[in-house]
């Protein structure tokens, strides 16, 4: 198993090599001028180059970028006694740093914490920003794939038990129509429904986030409601999805002989189909929760914009409208290292439910 995540490692730090290069190189080619849009467009064009140094877009495409993998990278060539070399390790931006080993005269091997810039609006250090938001969105992935996993595995048996009767058909049109409406339609329809039209019954807001300040402004308080309606909405797809998959794992498994046996031997259907079936079953949920987990945590994009939820998706949706290419691609990069811990994970999990699965 070790030599099986070491492996990984190694192929995630290439995806993250991928994934970074990529959006640098298309946020390059997108028209639009980051110090324009700080400054406005009736500013100075002596402005607008200092903003322009200031944030090393005076430099070349090709320099920007390995600068870029410099300040990402934990280990990383800096200057130490010179202020304008666009490599200088400054003790703000790089709050700190250990020294590893002189390269020259001029350069030094330090070992840092990954630096994701800063944002170009509100001058706060990407790390910070995503280190307030990332919490908002995991909660919200979090209760909506739990929400999704426990009545997804609950009909999901439900349907495999009553195979073909009413309550099977009812349940496998319903996962299709699940799986087939779109989160952003699905956001607007029950925001709608459950914020507008029966708002005054169900209480709920259509936007909101999980503390929300006092009338005084003085304090935040937990609001737990604002977070139904969303998770709700975010539960949708992979609910169907686990649903389906867990009526045809169980079915498949209900076929094999070693239930029949089990049945011969006058066990008792919950025993049957909680210890026997259910366990053999759970292989492809698994795969399809952690998957979705991962999807949710980078796929709320338009669900938090849509409920005011100031998450991840909603600090993404808001960069991108104003051209702050250190947040988003910290954000992506963020993202990107979530679904390669999770899929991982799985992968361990895997050789803990099924001893028949061994990792290479």
């Amino acid at each position: 198993m070790f030599h099986y995540i070491i492996k990984r490692l190694l192929y995630s730090i290439l995806i993250l090599w991928g994934v970074v290069s990529l959006v640098f190189f298309l946020f390059t080619v997108l028209p639009g001028d980051p110090a324009r849009m700080m400054l406005g467009q009736r500013a100075d064009e002596k402005s607008i180059e200092v903003i322009r140094k200031d944030l090393g877009l005076d430099k070349s495409i090709s320099m920007q970028y390995i600068k870029y993998l410099n300040d990402l990278s934990p280990v990383s060539v800096h200057v130490t006694n010179d202020p304008s070399d666009y490599f200088f390790i400054d003790s703000i931006r790089y709050s700190t740093y250990l020294k590893i080993v002189n390269i020259s005269d001029k350069r030094i091997l330090v070992f840092k914490r990954p630096y994701l810039r800063r944002s170009y609006q509100s001058k706060k250090n990407v790390s910070a920003i995503i280190s307030e938001t990332l919490p908002n969105t995991f909660i919200l992935a979090l209760v909506s794939i739990v929400f999704a996993t426990i009545l997804g595995l609950s009909l999901g048996i439900l349907a495999a038990i009553k195979k073909d009767k009413l309550i099977d058909r009812v349940l496998i049109f319903l996962s299709a129509t699940g799986m087939s409406v779109p989160s952003f339609f699905a956001a607007i329809i029950i925001g709608w429904l459950f914020a507008f039209v029966l708002g005054d019954f169900t209480g709920l807001n259509l936007t909101g986030n999980l503390y929300e300040i006092d009338d005084f402004g003085e304090g935040r308080y937990l609001e737990l409601k604002n977070l139904i309606l969303p998770a709700f909405t975010l539960g949708i797809r992979p609910l169907a999805i686990v649903t389906q998959l867990t009526r045809n794992s169980m079915l498949e498994v209900l076929s094999q002989d070693y239930i029949r046996t089990a049945k011969a031997k006058g066990l008792s259907f919950s025993r049957i189909i909680f210890k026997h079936a259910l366990q053999n079953s759970l292989n492809p949920v698994i795969t399809a929760v952690s998957g979705w987990f991962a999807s949710l945590m980078a796929g709320v994009v338009f669900v938090e914009y849509i409920f005011g939820w100031k998450g991840l998706g909603y600090v993404i949706v808001d960069a991108l409208n104003k051209y702050d290419m250190p947040v988003v691609l910290g954000c992506i990069l963020t993202i990107s290292l979530i679904f390669i811990v999770v899929n991982i994970l799985v992968d361990i999990i895997y050789t803990l439910l099924d001893p028949r699965v061994r990792l290479t």
